[in-house]
């Protein structure tokens, strides 16, 4: 089996001396897995970056055997942020929720464009708040929205407005910007907690009832914002 396509490299782990195997999401082929001999070479592990935008030729002998890679850079997207240590986190996370969300072999377009979009959006100055709704639209693309607008309760309190939502169990306030998709907003705490409630959600729906762990590197993401 040999195919062409375009790809955003979502992980990297070393195979042997001289090679990795890398784990990709292509346009027409979804997440894909394959050794790239000579990948820890000087010449090809400067453009291994994660997030990095790829032309990819795969090669493999049956469906069931892990085919290997040839790779040419087609854009070099994390090294403009080498030096802002918030959106190179920003990125090693997203990566990793779409590594760890999406099926093996299956292409969704959408996906491949939400990545598309993501380069968009932390290019923006209000890039933090973009990112937000950006894991919602990625979960909902994955057949998981939240529907906060259907959730919540609208309640005034010392006349503010407070979005809640409430179980027989626990309740949650939600963060305004979330209901009202307020573009003006910039508070780093209020920012935080959206970001929480989004992983908490993930966590709840999607990763322990798969007795599967929100990874990492969204932890220290979310981290080195505060």
């Amino acid at each position: 089996m040999i195919w062409d396509d375009s790809g955003f490299l979502l992980s990297k782990a070393k195979y042997s001396e001289n090679s990795l195997i890398a784990e990709v999401y292509t346009k027409d082929h979804g997440k894909i897995s394959g050794i790239i001999f000579g990948g820890t070479s000087k010449k090809v592990k400067n453009y291994l970056q994660i997030g990095n935008n790829l032309h990819i030729n795969y090669n493999s002998k049956s469906e069931n055997r892990l085919g290997n890679f040839k790779i040419e850079i087609q854009k070099a997207h994390s090294p403009v942020y080498f030096d802002n240590i918030k959106k190179l986190n920003c990125i090693i996370s997203a990566m990793s929720l779409i590594k760890l969300l999406t099926a093996e072999s299956q292409s969704n377009i959408k996906i491949y464009n939400l990545i598309d979009k993501f380069y968009l959006i932390i290019s923006h100055d209000n890039w933090l708040k973009k990112y937000v709704f950006w894991e919602l639209e990625l979960l909902r693309n994955l057949g998981y929205d939240l529907e906060l607008d259907s959730l919540v309760n609208k309640k005034v309190v010392d006349d503010k407005i407070l979005y809640v939502v409430e179980s027989s169990t626990e309740k949650k306030i939600v963060p305004n910007f979330l209901v009202e998709k307020d573009d003006s907003i910039d508070d780093i705490k209020t920012l935080l907690n959206g970001l929480k409630l989004v992983g908490d959600f993930m966590e709840k729906t999607i990763l322990k009832p798969n007795n599967i762990n929100l990874p990492i590197t969204r932890s220290q993401f979310v981290n080195s914002l505060k």
